[in-house]
């Protein structure tokens, strides 16, 4: 089995699910594992698909955890226990290789060991995803709405799936949930910075001033204006997205990593046909 075709994701939950191994004294890598090693990548893909069917990962977790604490345990130091792989955890691995191909994809993710994981017929995981309603059609589902016509085309892809989702905040999203504080004192600028985004051309804005003093507050000032109405017809209905560009940048190991990740961003703004506005904070690092 060629491991070294496993993205970097689905490697890392499998680490996750030998160290849950060690947790609960257990010798026998399962399913129950390798869905908990994937459970426990809050950032990664398998969360975001359980959130698209409208549960919530940590309630699984959860779940899962009661059952696994349920399981005979082998007492022995952390680390010296000798671990087998169950022949339902070898097809789980076999199956995800299936899936792959079966989607074209290049390399096998986190997505696929878990719709492998949901051909599981009997045991723990069987139990729990017929409690809480899981089934591989709604994975695939959720997939969709994920993924899109995008690729596992190399160890990266998890983190190019809904680039701006991952990568960005919602500053108007979370005005119009009332997140945001009052900008006082800002109008002018805020005036100004309308001024330039309405303008046909030359209308990408700068805002240049020292750390805190309240370069962010505009922008947030501006997502507050658009949700009230008090802008232009041009900027009516738009989003404001701010770019976490730490995040961007995090984790990117492999050559050109970083810069597929932006360009995936540019991608989904660019088919949201203008309808974007794109904040990036902390430019000038």
């Amino acid at each position: 089995m060629r491991f070294d075709k496993f993205t970097q994701k689905a490697q890392e939950s499998l680490t996750f699910a030998q160290d849950a191994l060690e947790e609960f004294h257990h010798t026998e890598l399962d399913t129950e594992h390798i869905l908990l090693g994937l459970l426990k990548q809050d950032d990664g893909l398998v969360p975001r698909i359980i959130e698209r069917m409208g549960l919530s990962p940590h309630t699984i977790k959860n779940r899962l955890i009661e059952e696994l604490n349920r399981l005979p345990q082998v007492q022995g130091e952390r680390g010296t226990l000798q671990i087998y792989i169950t022949p339902r955890a070898k097809r789980v691995f076999d199956l995800a290789f299936d899936e792959a191909r079966r989607l074209k994809d290049d390399y096998v993710g986190t997505e696929h060991l878990m719709l492998a994981i949901s051909e599981d017929r009997e045991g723990i995981v069987r139990r729990i995803f017929d409690e809480f309603g899981i089934t591989k059609e709604n994975i695939y589902a959720a997939l969709q709405k994920i993924r899109g016509a995008q690729r596992s085309s190399d160890p990266d892809a998890e983190s190019k799936y809904m680039a701006l989702e991952r990568f960005a905040r919602d500053i108007t999203k979370e005005a119009r949930a009332g997140k945001l504080d009052p900008v006082i004192g800002r109008e002018d600028e805020i005036k100004r910075l309308i001024q330039v985004l309405c303008r046909r051309t030359k209308n990408n804005p700068v805002l240049i001033g020292d750390a805190g003093v309240g370069k962010t507050a505009i922008a947030e000032g501006l997502a507050q204006k658009i949700i009230t109405g008090d802008v232009p017809e041009v900027l009516k209905g738009k989003r404001i997205l701010s770019l976490d560009l730490g995040a961007l940048v995090a984790g990117s190991k492999f050559r050109g990593e970083f810069e597929d990740r932006l360009k995936a961003v540019l991608s989904e703004i660019e088919k949201a046909k203008g309808e974007i506005i794109l904040f990036i904070d902390k430019l000038h690092t």
